[in-house]
């Protein structure tokens, strides 16, 4: 880590600039999140819809008392138990956050990313740093500087360069304003994770319309994410069943002169004959496939792939995170058999 890197990049941030860094969960794309106009360079950079709340990164937990209106035990007991690390949590916002950066909401989206790199960078910038993921609004987020570079390149003012990042799905997301403290999306700190520190932990099932009036609460949650270009399909159900059906789908679109992709894992590759067929990850350790969902998405992408068909993955640790991902990705489209 060259600081005085890191400090130039703390200067463009201070500045009002966009500088892209590395986390252990996906690119993030900074702005001084106390800065109203920072937060609306970041959305016409991303193409994103402005009621969609950026999270701030902090780098030391006495610096979320400041942006935070009220702060329960509850979050204190996680943040001593998760931060640093991919865990997001959401407060009532203190008049020192614009509504830029909480998309018009009263509150905040608070995390303390677990990147040496990020943290330093933070701290540089003076404390406070808004970053949703760095690409173009809707495309598969990015786990390295490339990705970034692919999407954003003229669009910023820096990219920090990480290498790949470790988990390569966005933090969970869990609103501490209600009780019990509700998980607005899944991540790697999963379900049990948080039952485990702090007891009852709901889940919002609720999947907002692109119509929907209704701002969403946290990032993710009203618009189509994490998507390829090519048209997606997840197919689901009894796991021999659903390889016939992905190879039969991806049979008929070649013939019809289409290029398919298909996601497999490391248990089913050998049963597929399509040629353009990719190893997600293996089924005994998903954290595998979390860590190489977006890279496939955005290969696919690059060879022109007209039609994905995909498995799908266990609903429960950080297979659900997995799923919300990819069905976000498919548009909800999706296959039982």
């Amino acid at each position: 880590m060259n600081m005085d890197i890191i400090r130039a990049a703390g200067h463009i941030l201070e500045q009002g600039g966009l500088v892209a860094f590395p986390t252990e969960t996906v690119y993030g794309l900074g702005a001084n999140a106390l800065d109203e106009e920072a937060a609306r360079k970041t959305y016409a950079a991303k193409g994103r819809p402005s009621d969609n709340p950026l999270i701030v990164h902090i780098a030391d937990l006495k610096d979320l008392y400041p942006i935070a209106g009220k702060v329960p035990q509850k979050a204190v007991t996680l943040a001593e138990k998760f931060w640093p690390g991919p865990l997001t949590m959401i407060f009532d916002k203190s008049g020192l956050v614009p509504h830029g950066t909480t998309g018009g909401l009263e509150t905040v989206a608070v995390r303390m990313p677990d990147d040496a790199a990020a943290l330093a960078l933070i701290r540089a910038a003076g404390g406070y740093v808004s970053a949703p993921s760095a690409n173009t609004s809707g495309r598969p987020s990015p786990t390295t500087a490339g990705h970034v570079l692919d999407d954003l390149d003229g669009r910023i003012d820096m990219i920090l360069d990480g290498g790949p990042v470790h988990i390569g799905v966005e933090s969970t997301i869990v609103d501490m304003t209600v009780d019990p403290p509700m998980i607005l999306r899944p991540g790697a700190v999963t379900k049990e994770m948080l039952e485990e520190t702090v007891g009852e932990v709901a889940v919002d099932h609720t999947i907002l319309a692109a119509d929907s009036k209704t701002p969403p609460k946290a990032p993710g949650m009203k618009y189509r994410h994490y998507a390829p270009r090519a048209e997606m399909t997840v197919v689901e159900g009894p796991l021999e069943r659903v390889v016939d059906k992905i190879s039969e789908l991806s049979a008929a679109r070649e013939e019809e002169g289409h290029r398919t992709g298909i996601i497999a894992t490391r248990e089913t590759m050998h049963r597929y004959s399509g040629k353009n067929v990719k190893c997600i990850g293996t089924r005994e350790d998903e954290s595998t496939v979390a860590a190489n969902l977006y890279a496939i998405l955005r290969d696919f992408d690059d060879d022109g792939t007209e039609f994905i068909y995909s498995e799908a993955f266990a609903s429960d640790g950080i297979g659900s995170a997995v799923m919300n991902r990819l069905l976000k990705a498919a548009g909800h489209h999706v296959i039982n058999v």
